[in-house]
């Protein structure tokens, strides 16, 4: 049996359109692998520790090649739960709003907190950065007002997708489905069409995540 991460990072609840296709996503997904089951980590919900102090400390502890003190390692050993649990998941689907353009802040510190050296990636100078989260795959549902895909003008100003994309490639992700809802602000009509087809771009990939 195989396990999803939903990674969920909208404080909107019933109210937003990125958990909502998620939903769908995941119900379509069970309906093809009943075996299998779903966590949901609301990132809203959860106390992510801060990234300063004895746990910053303890990252450059590790980057130049020493053993963390014994204050870094308990600030360190919440980092290293966070990435446990992320890569005890066989696959991982977040869904996420735009934010200014980007990403919400919450999900941007979930990031900062699971993107470390010896824990998602690794570096040496034989090899360069090589990320260490590898096959498995992740999907991602992405919610914004406006339309940003190709076509349309606006490309350029959307640095959610682009950001996760480059983010989980850098920590060994290679296979990453999408699927958008957009635009979300233009009208109640413009909002379910929009909903209605990213629910059935979202159950196509579900049937084969």
């Amino acid at each position: 049996m195989a396990k999803i991460l939903h990674i969920q990072s909208s404080p909107r609840g019933s109210r937003s359109a990125s958990i909502e296709v998620a939903g769908h996503f995941i119900a379509s997904y069970l309906a093809t692998h009943p075996g299998d089951s779903v966590e949901t980590l609301d990132l809203w919900q959860e106390d992510l520790p801060e990234f300063d102090g004895f746990t910053l400390d303890a990252k450059y502890s590790v980057l130049g090649g020493q053993s963390p003190e014994a204050e870094q390692i308990a600030a360190w050993g919440r980092v290293v739960s966070l990435a446990d649990h992320f890569k005890s998941a066989d696959k991982i689907l977040f869904s996420l709003p735009m934010w200014n353009f980007g990403i919400p802040y919450k999900l941007k510190h979930y990031i900062d907190l699971l993107v470390q050296p010896g824990l998602t990636f690794s570096y040496t100078p034989e090899e360069g950065y090589k990320g260490l989260v590898t096959g498995k795959p992740a999907a991602a549902v992405y919610a914004r007002g406006g339309a940003y895909g190709p076509g349309t003008g606006a490309e350029s100003y959307d640095q959610q997708s682009a950001y996760l994309k480059q983010v989980l490639g850098f920590i060994g992700f290679t296979d990453v489905s999408e699927v958008f809802v957009e635009p979300t602000l233009a009208g109640p009509d413009a909002k379910n069409a929009a909903v209605a087809n990213a629910n059935q771009a979202a159950a196509g990939i579900a049937a084969t995540f």
